[in-house]
Formats: C-alpha cells, sequence, structure tokens
C-alpha cells in the first residue's frame, strides 16, 4: 500500500511532469516547422487565439449560468483591454523570436522568468531587499546568473557539437545572417519573459478586483484576439497568408488551442495540487535538453556550444532564484524570520511562471 502510494505521489508526478515539459516544446517545433512551411507567426497566434475564445464562451457560460457576477465597471473593462496588450506583446514577441532562433533558445530564455519577477518585485516595492538573509542572497546570485546565460546564449553561438539528423535550410545561410538572426530572436524572447511578470502583476490586480475566472480569461482571450488580428492584418496584408491548409500549419494551430491548452493544463494543474509549485518549477530546465533532441530530429538544428553553456548557466540561476523563494516559504512555514505580505504577492507571482505563455497560464486557473 505504501509502495503504491509511493508510485502515485512521486513516479507518477515525475512522468507528468515530463511529459507536460514535451508538451510545452512539441508546440514550439510545430511552430518552427509551420514557419518554414510559409505560415505567418501573426495569423498563427490570432487562429490560435480565436479557437480558444471559441472553447472558452460556451465554459464561461455554462460554470456561472446560476451565479450572481459582480458588477462589471468600465475602469475593469480598460484593466482587462491593457491586459490583453500586454498578453498580445508577450505572444508577437515568443512567436517571433522563437522563428528568429530555435525552441532551444526559447525553452532556455524562459527561465528568466523567476530573475525578471524578482527584480521587477524590488522596481515596485513588492519584495524587500535583505542583503543579510540567505534567501536574498541565493535570489540576487542566482538572477546575476541567469542573465549572464541568456547574454551568453543569445550573443556567443560557439561551433556545432552535434550533426544534423536531417537537412535544414537555415544551414545554408550565410554565417553572419545566422548570428543576427539567432541574436534578434533572443532579445524578443528576453522581451517576452520580461512582460510575463508584468502580465502576472496586472492579472492579480484584475482578480482582486473581479474574482470570476472564466469571464476574466474569456474576455482576455477575446481582446487578445481583436488586438492580435489588427497588429496581423498590418503585417500580412496578403490574404493568401490568412487561407488554412491541412499540413502542419492546421496540426500546430490545433494542438495549441486544444492539445497543448487542455493536457498540459490539466496534468499540471493535478501536480500543483499533490506536489507544490516549488516541484512543477524545478521541471522548467528540463525542456531545453528536450527542445535541444527534438530540434536535431525534427527540425533539423545544430546544436552549438554558446547554446549548451548558456543553458547551463541560466538553468544554474534559475535553481538558485527558485532555492531562495523555497527557502522563504520555508520560514514562513515554520514562523521563522518574517515576511511581509508584499514578499507573500511576489512568491505567488513566481510559482505562476510555470506555463510557457501567459493564455496557458490563465486557463491554468481555470482547471
Amino acid at each position: 500500500m505504501a509502495y503504491g502510494w509511493y508510485c502515485y505521489k512521486d513516479m507518477v508526478a515525475f512522468t507528468g511532469m515530463v511529459v507536460v515539459e514535451s508538451i510545452n516544446v512539441g508546440l514550439n517545433i510545430l511552430f518552427k516547422a509551420a514557419t518554414r512551411k510559409g505560415m505567418s507567426s501573426y495569423v498563427f497566434i490570432v487562429y490560435s487565439y480565436l479557437l480558444a475564445t471559441l472553447l472558452l464562451l460556451p465554459s464561461s457560460l455554462f460554470f456561472h449560468r446560476s451565479a450572481t457576477l459582480p458588477p462589471f465597471s468600465f475602469s475593469l473593462f480598460c484593466k482587462i483591454c491593457l491586459l490583453g496588450i500586454i498578453g498580445s506583446l508577450t505572444e508577437i514577441f515568443g512567436y517571433a523570436g522563437v522563428d528568429y532562433s530555435s525552441p532551444t533558445l526559447a525553452s532556455a530564455l524562459s527561465n528568466l522568468t523567476p530573475a525578471f519577477t524578482f527584480i521587477l518585485a524590488i522596481i515596485f516595492s513588492m519584495e524587500k531587499l535583505v542583503l543579510r538573509s540567505s534567501s536574498s542572497q541565493a535570489k540576487i546570485v542566482g538572477t546575476i546568473v541567469s542573465i549572464s546565460g541568456a547574454f551568453a546564449m543569445t550573443l556567443y553561438e560557439g561551433p556545432p557539437i552535434v550533426l544534423t539528423l536531417s537537412p535544414s535550410k537555415s544551414l545554408h545561410w550565410p554565417h553572419s545572417l545566422l548570428q543576427s538572426n539567432w541574436s534578434i530572436g533572443g532579445l524578443l524572447l528576453a522581451a517576452e519573459n520580461l512582460l510575463v511578470p508584468v502580465w502576472f502583476i496586472i492579472q492579480a490586480n484584475i482578480m482582486k478586483e473581479y474574482p470570476v475566472d472564466l469571464v476574466v480569461v474569456f474576455l482576455y482571450s477575446l481582446c487578445t484576439t481583436v488586438m492580435c488580428a489588427a497588429v496581423a492584418l498590418v503585417a500580412e496584408p496578403n490574404s493568401s497568408a490568412w487561407r488554412l491548409k491541412a499540413d502542419i500549419s492546421l496540426v500546430a494551430i490545433v494542438y495549441s488551442g486544444l492539445f497543448e491548452s487542455f493536457i498540459s493544463t490539466v496534468i499540471q494543474t493535478w501536480a500543483l495540487r499533490l506536489k507544490g509549485p516549488v516541484y512543477v518549477s524545478l521541471f522548467k530546465p528540463l525542456s531545453i535538453a528536450i527542445a535541444a533532441a527534438m530540434g536535431v530530429m525534427f527540425l533539423g538544428d545544430t546544436l552549438h556550444l554558446g547554446s549548451v553553456v548558456g543553458a547551463i548557466i541560466i538553468s544554474i540561476g534559475f535553481y538558485g532564484v527558485m532555492w531562495g523563494k523555497a527557502k522563504e516559504e520555508m520560514m514562513e512555514g515554520s514562523g521563522v524570520g518574517s515576511l511581509d505580505q508584499s514578499s507573500t504577492q511576489t512568491t505567488a507571482l513566481l510559482q505562476h511562471h510555470i506555463s510557457e505563455s501567459c493564455r496557458k497560464n490563465t486557463l491554468l486557473n481555470d482547471g
């Protein structure tokens, strides 16, 4: 009986989180493959959000059909629109970054979110910095190490260390162009992960004012769809770019709107309740190895030394920040030391970084 419970809590949870990271990386792999076939990243975002919005509409109506909803104000609508703007920029920067670089770089730089959250928490006085505290020291060092690793991974490509398993068109580009695209992609992905904690702060404020999850999620998704569509119509005026074909592009859109959001969300929610947020977040660096392996196998990407070195440095910094937050939570639970309310709020923001994109994090709250 005890052995069966151990398998349920540990082995099944471990397997589930590996599946989650594989699913998350799979979306970037499919997206990258679809863009190589000519699909526009703007069109992909619009169709993915449109599908999610259509799925959320009946869900919000069904689950809140008999509930008395709180009053909806114009200021709340403006906040949701602002959330939509931040979410739109996050999605555009993120997918454009993958298009310019690779899923491996995207997976590595996603681990910058805790470091950026910690920096923003200090700037907005959400967290007090105690230099003599080992947890604060760990977060400071981890933040510096993570950002250093991001610079190394973005600016230094290095020699190839793995032979490609399939031909890739990008291998025929001039090296200077490859390095330029890689750096642009890295900057876009860094901007995405800087916007994620900003999005969390705004979302937390909205949920305090209007704690009706599905309604907020639906309105956010609707606003983001409209905003991304407006940008896409300017960026992609050619009507042929909007025509969907029964190829990898359609698979990527359906995967993003259905498979990715649903299965990944359910497993993450289950693991979050069973093992806690720190356990779930510990699997984030695993996505780097998964992305590198899948990129080589399915996209014909070449793995370079700079990617490996930078990913290792970012992962070390990531674990440093998360160790600092975990120690603060332990101190709070045991009553040792004093954590103010703002530090607790920052911990809550860090817990949410386990999801790759803002929309998936929002759906996680409803799962």
